[in-house]
């Protein structure tokens, strides 16, 4: 295998015990959800009044 690093790693490891697309699944709405809330919250705080 090429080198590999960082993500590309827990991805790979993830994938290789057999236990479905759960655990990628769940990798992936966790980081759709924490990035929304941080999109939200970027742009909600420009509305924030003194």
């Amino acid at each position: 295998m090429p080198d590999m690093t960082g993500l590309t790693e827990v991805l790979a490891a993830t994938t290789k015990h057999g236990g479905g697309p759960g655990a990628l699944l769940r990798i992936v709405l966790v980081v759709g959800i924490v990035g929304a809330v941080l999109l939200a919250w970027f742009l909600l705080r420009g509305y924030k009044q003194d």
